[in-house]
């Protein structure tokens, strides 16, 4: 019998975190959100009803992410069934991997981090606390993500780089330095962007 999961964020992510949920065979009950316009099961004060459910967090934001993993809950690791994981990777708590993406040898994946569809975490990464590599970007091996650093769509990091904590790099980036400064990075090479 599969597990009971709510998901905790009823926008476009939670959406794709309830097939997961669905195709990994375990049972979708409904959203919490604060957002009364949506169709949910009540707002996010309300996960104390549902003794015994484990929980994932549908919300893109990281700091949200972050405030609302310290509710005390049984979090869900969403992993789609089409996802390439190694056996020797290790994926924390509350993590959602989507569809088609690869996770490969000895990579760690921090708790509540999105691994989103089609990106390729190569070997020995470490992908930090809340780190959201996006649609279709591509980690070389060993490479260090910090923690609530998001990586764009399709961007790409060269083999040993460190990115620091809570930086954005741009869609389509390439990352061939370290990156030692928060900030947003956007470009070929990625160069820190100043507004």
């Amino acid at each position: 019998m599969g597990k009971n999961v709510i998901i905790i964020g009823a926008g476009g992510h939670g959406k794709v975190i309830a097939d997961i949920v669905t195709a990994s065979g375990d049972n979708f009950l409904g959203f919490l959100d604060d957002d009364e316009s949506k169709k949910t099961l009540g707002k996010i004060a309300d996960y104390e009803k549902y003794a015994g459910t484990f929980f994932v967090i549908g919300i893109g934001n990281p700091k949200i992410r972050e405030k609302i993993s310290k509710l005390p809950c049984r979090w869900y690791k969403a992993v789609h069934p089409s996802a390439v994981i190694s056996p020797s990777a290790k994926i924390g708590q509350g993590t959602v991997v989507m569809p088609n993406a690869v996770i490969n040898a000895d990579a760690q994946i921090g708790s509540h981090a999105i691994i989103n569809t089609s990106a390729a975490v190569e070997h020995d990464n470490e992908i930090g606390d809340f780190a959201h590599i996006s649609v279709g970007a591509k980690l070389g091996g060993t490479v260090k993500i910090g923690k609530s650093t998001h990586i764009g769509i399709g961007a790409s990091v060269r083999n040993n780089i460190t990115v620091c904590e809570e930086c954005i790099i741009g869609a389509g980036a390439v990352v061939v330095k370290n990156i030692e400064k928060p900030g947003i990075y956007k470009g070929i090479p990625a160069k820190l962007y100043n507004n």
